[in-house]
């Protein structure tokens, strides 16, 4: 296992314990290079989920993938690594929970969209603009009169 700080190959398990859901062996291990610690998962390698593009192409779902879309989404923006992994999670689940073993992409974006609406408005407005392919400035306008308008129904509803 190579350190994600310095690339040293060397490491120690520091802690090892069972997810959660009891689906992943979680090892805390030390690099021996330069003595920061990291989190590494061990999952069973089974029959891949796999998620249906809009052309109709299929591809393994890789929560990387998943990860790395809400991480470009929420650059320099006030949310936690945790509340991304529990999207992540989240995503997961829901890919794995399907019985034909795979989802289409428009309803884990859907799933996706909604809970980084819940969290960070700027973050889903990012999220949104890259995954509904916004042609022009009208669509993006669109998108964000349908936000404002949602947030000026809860301020009067408040004030009832």
């Amino acid at each position: 296992m190579r350190c994600p700080y310095c690339g040293f190959a060397q490491d120690r398990v520091v802690d090892s314990r069972e997810s959660k859901e009891a689906d992943a062996i979680r090892r805390r291990r030390e690099c021996e290079g330069c003595n920061k610690r990291f989190t590494t998962y061990e999952r069973i390698d089974e029959i891949p989920y796999m998620v249906v593009k809009k052309d109709g192409r299929r591809e393994k779902f890789e929560r990387q993938k998943v990860l790395s879309g809400l991480l470009h989404a929420c650059e320099k923006r006030p949310v936690s690594g945790a509340a991304l992994e529990r999207i992540v999670d989240e995503t997961e689940a829901y890919v794995v929970d399907s019985p034909e073993r795979e989802r289409s992409t428009s309803a884990v974006g859907e799933l996706i969209m909604s809970r980084l609406k819940e969290i960070d408005t700027v973050a889903y407005i990012r999220f949104a603009s890259v995954y509904r392919d916004f042609k022009d400035v009208s669509e993006f306008k669109a998108e964000l009169e349908e936000l404002l308008g949602g947030r000026d129904a809860k301020k009067k509803g408040s004030r009832l």
